[in-house]
Formats: C-alpha cells, structure tokens, sequence
C-alpha cells in the first residue's frame, strides 16, 4: 500500500495507523501488515481471501477514526559515545567538520521517532537525526557489529539489538536490551515510539551491562530425542512459517522447502507446520536417544540407518542407541528429517543454531495428532540442467527500462554457493542499471527478486530481513519456490514471467 498524495513525513504515521487497526480487528486470512519508511507490505493468504476483498478492508481502515492507535511512548535510552564503544564517531565528526564531542552532543540533543523495524529483529529506524549528521553506510559493512551499537544511517539512527553484520556507522553503545525473544511482545520498541538518547561514560555502560540478566526461556520444553555425533554442514530445527510479528523485525522463517516439510508430517501424522531437522548439502551422523518413528523427505542425502540404506518418504521406527546418517545430496539441496509429533522449536526471533557436535535435539510434546497418511503428492526434484522458475512482476519493476529486464528473462543464472537462508545469490550477467536501486526501505515477501547496486539478482528467502531498500524486479510465484529451495549451488536457473490469475490457479491445483 503507496500514499502518493501525501508526504513523506506523512505516509508513514498513516502506515503505523492502518497497520494497528488490522491487528486490532484482522480480517479473514490476514496474516502480517508491516510498516516501512513510505508504504505498508499487507501479507495475507488468497486461499481464504480474495485479493479485491482484502484491498476493501484495507480501504476502510484508512478510512476509519483515530481509536486504534496505539499510544506513542518514550523511551531514553543511555549511550557511551566514542571510543571503543562508537570506532566511527571521529571520522563521522571529521568529515563534517565538528568534534567528536560536538556530534555526541548533537545526536543526544534531538527527540527521534520510530519509523519502522526491520533487518533484525528489533532493530528500530528512527527519524529525527539532525541533518548535519546524515552520513553514507561503508562500502564494505562490517562482519561483526556488537549488540547495542548505536548507528547513524543515512538521515536514520538505530540501535543493534543483537550482533550481527551491518555496514552504518557506529558513533556508541548502550545495554538496553532491544529484543527478547521470551517477552511478549518480544521487541522494546515499536512503530511510532519516541527515543531520546542520554549520554553516560564507558564506565559507567560497563556497570550497568553487568547488570543486565540474560533472557530467560519459559518452564517447559520438549525431551531429547537425537545426539549429534556429527553435524553436517547447516543443520537446524524448522517448522512452517510464522507470521505475525514482521512490524518487530521478525521474519516469518520456516523451512526452505515447505512442500517436503508438510509431506513428512503428513507421513507421520503430525500436526501442521511441526518442525523438523533441516539438513543442507551434507547431512549429520545422530545417535538416537530414544525409540521414535522418523522419516525423511526432500533431497536424496542417501540417508542410512544402522548402515541400512533409508527410502525417502518412508517411516521408520528406531530405537534408543540406534544410527541414524544423512550423506551428501545426490539430487536437491535439503532433506527433512521428520520425527513423530515434531521437534521442539526455537521461539521467532530466538537466534537459531545450526547443529554442532555433542548438540542434542528434543521432541516436542504432544500437542494433538493427525492420523497418518500421504495427502501431500511428492514433487520429484528435477534432474533438468536448466530449472524454469515463473514470476510475477516486482514491486519496482517500473525501475528496470526494456533492456534490463529483456536481459533478466533471457540470461540463465547460476545459484551462487555464497546464497544461504536469507536469500539465493545469482551469478551471471549483471544488470545493467539506468538508476541507483535503493528505495525507502519496504516490507519484503519470500520470493522477492532485488537487485543491488552490483546487478546481480538476490532472491530473498525465509529469513529476510523484514524490510529492505532495493528495487525488486520480479517474485518467484510459490509454486515454484521449492525449486530454488532445493537448487544447490552451481544450478542453471531460468525465469520466465506469467500472470497473476496464472499464478494463484497454480496455488489453489491439489
């Protein structure tokens, strides 16, 4: 959803408000509304309601009155500028002429507002920096930026809630804890929050860092079920998408290839959406802890069991003491060991492991069981040297002139080996560009296909960021998503485009 008729300044207040009147009163089959810098990304199922309904219902609640909103609420947040705890705040104040001092003074002084969270969770943009501090992100971003840096951004400010990678730059740290899983709702600040920043010394953010008590998990939890005597090169626990809190900078997540997941649950009767080990490439080497019933879709990771070699989409019961072995992909990219009622899965936004020697892995409790069956048909993973993947056109297709977007649909791609969860990296001829990329960050949908400044093409994948700021091109159609999901690296990739209509009578097909 655009505002063309406002500002700026104005769209996104009107964003934050039609967002918290859909989750106070959500229609049918609505499932996420995430605010971004100029827009609000609607996510919603077409299964359970019509596109032109929903956009009705989004029409009204523009339309509606002022009680929905949530209330703006301050925050101050203490900071230790400088130093160690802000590596960028003298090249900051050298390059527009002021001192150090005067740009942590500067920073401090202003009342900043939350626009929007995206690129982690809880990670906040906020508004309201000075102008004489807007400063370009580094060409290069940083592999490690520490939990609690405070950030300038072009014209924004953030906080990292957790460590992570990221190219802003760094001016000081706080302790406040901007993201707890375990808390409801999991992020400290929201869409239309206020933030004003209270400089203390290092010392002093020291003291108050020992502090801090690590976030603690709810009593409960499931029982061991499966020890690694290996892991395997990306192993972890996933289950189906959960949406819902996209406006605090969680992704959805859930596994790369939804299809295989709910096939193995189906074979075992389990409910929907439980979670399974999702092995990529090379497969871990398990000690079973307990009897259990398994099963294992998707790729051909030539699996074995006690050195018996295991059929794919077949259950089988183990027992405690048992082997249980995942070799390396024959044909796919990722294979989902299933196990009866589920593993036991990481909370959203709670950091996700991958699988490390001596890890042992529980089972969820029983919540409820199907009966056991194969409603799910297996799509057998192409042998195909080129895979055809359709699309539908990107938000900002309107960016990329006849010649880059001829060049887009006629090129073959190649699935890069640098591509992981968050999104498939493309090798192959750049796209050539009449236009910087960047836009006012936006929400983001699995399948979204940007491009960055480079010209090479990103398919962006379960765990996103929730926003982002290129133009996107095209949307691989869900259908076909599982066929970039089990793409390994190096595999021929072409796209092709089709109409809408074309793509949900593809979603709605049994």
């Amino acid at each position: 959803m655009e505002f063309p008729e406002g500002s700026d300044a104005e769209a996104n207040p009107a964003a934050i408000a039609i967002a918290s009147r859909l989750f106070a009163k959500p229609p049918r089959g609505f499932l996420d509304a995430i605010p971004g810098a100029k827009t609000l990304f609607v996510v919603f199922d077409p299964r359970t309601v019509d596109r032109e309904g929903l956009i009705r219902r989004v029409r009204r609640a523009a339309e509606e009155g002022e009680g929905a909103l949530l209330e703006s609420r301050l925050f101050r947040i203490p900071v230790a500028y400088g130093g160690e705890n802000g590596p960028d705040l003298e090249v900051l104040a050298r390059d527009h002429g002021l001192e150090p001092e005067d740009v942590a003074r500067r920073h401090a002084a202003a009342e900043y507002r939350v626009a929007f969270l995206g690129f982690s969770p809880g990670f906040a943009y906020m508004t309201g920096l000075p102008p004489e501090l807007s400063m370009p992100r580094r060409e290069s971003p940083r592999a490690r930026v520490p939990a609690g840096s405070v950030a300038i951004g072009g014209d924004y400010t953030a906080v990292y809630p957790a460590e992570s990678p990221g190219g802003w730059r760094l001016i000081g740290r706080s302790c406040v804890r901007l993201f707890d899983p375990f808390a409801a709702p999991p992020a400290l600040l929201r869409a239309g929050d206020r933030v004003r920043f209270e400089p203390i010394d290092a010392d002093e953010l020291a003291r108050r860092f020992a502090a801090v008590a690590p976030p603690k998990r709810a009593e409960g939890g499931g029982d061991p079920i499966l020890a690694a005597i290996a892991p395997g090169l990306f192993t972890s626990v996933r289950g189906s998408p959960r949406h819902g809190l996209g406006s605090f900078g969680v992704p959805a997540g859930g596994a790369m290839d939804p299809e295989a997941l709910e096939r193995g649950n189906a074979i075992l009767g389990n409910p929907p959406g439980a979670a399974a080990l999702e092995v990529s490439l090379s497969g871990p080497e398990l000690r079973v802890l307990e009897d259990a019933l398994l099963c294992i879709c998707g790729a051909d990771l030539g699996a074995r069991w006690n050195g018996r070699t295991v059929d794919l989409d077949v259950p089988f019961e183990v027992r405690a003491g048992d082997h249980v072995a995942l070799g390396y992909a024959r044909r796919g990219a990722r294979a989902y060991l299933c196990v009866r009622n589920g593993f036991l899965e990481p909370l959203p936004g709670e950091p996700v492991r991958r699988l490390a020697r001596g890890d042992v892995v529980s089972r969820a409790r029983p919540v409820g069981r199907g009966k056991a069956n194969f409603p799910v048909p297996r799509s057998d993973i192409p042998d195909a040297f080129i895979r055809t993947v359709r699309t539908l056109p990107g938000a900002q297709s309107g960016f990329f002139r006849a010649p880059a977007a001829e060049a887009f649909f006629s090129a073959t791609w190649r699935v890069s080996p640098e591509s992981d969860r968050r999104g498939i990296r493309l090798d192959g001829p750049p796209i050539e560009l009449h236009r910087p990329p960047d836009i006012p960050p936006e929400g983001t949908a699995l399948g979204a296909i940007q491009v960055p400044a480079s010209g090479l093409p990103i398919v962006l994948g379960p765990d996103r960021p929730v926003t982002g700021g290129y133009a996107k091109i095209a949307t691989v159609v869900a259908r076909d998503w599982p066929l970039l999901a089990q793409a390994p690296p190096g595999t021929a990739i072409r796209f092709v485009p089709v109409s809408l209509e074309e793509a949900l009578a593809e979603l709605s097909r049994p």
